[in-house]
């Protein structure tokens, strides 16, 4: 995926701070195995509490959405069911 998601006017009301960190996470994660992703996240989890970095839920639905506009049928399943557990 290129960082083309990231000027979809879906998103304009969204700050740039916030997508330019996801798509580092985007960037930085792919060459991880299963076992690298765990540690992975807390140590994203960290740095967006460092950088005070949040999304509000409307915020994660919109990115999230937009996202699968620009993947892969493989990648929007993945994403749908990244969304279906954090409902749970």
């Amino acid at each position: 995926m290129t960082n083309e998601w990231m000027n979809d006017p879906a998103l304009a009301d969204i700050d740039r701070t916030k997508l330019d960190f996801l798509q580092a996470l985007v960037f930085e994660s792919r060459s991880l195995n299963k076992e690298q992703m765990l540690p992975f996240l807390m140590a994203v989890a960290k740095r967006g509490q460092t950088e005070h970095i949040t999304f509000s839920n409307e915020e994660i639905e919109t990115i999230a959405a937009t996202i699968k506009n620009y993947s892969s049928a493989e990648e929007a399943a993945a994403i749908d069911k990244m969304m279906r557990m954090r409902k749970k």
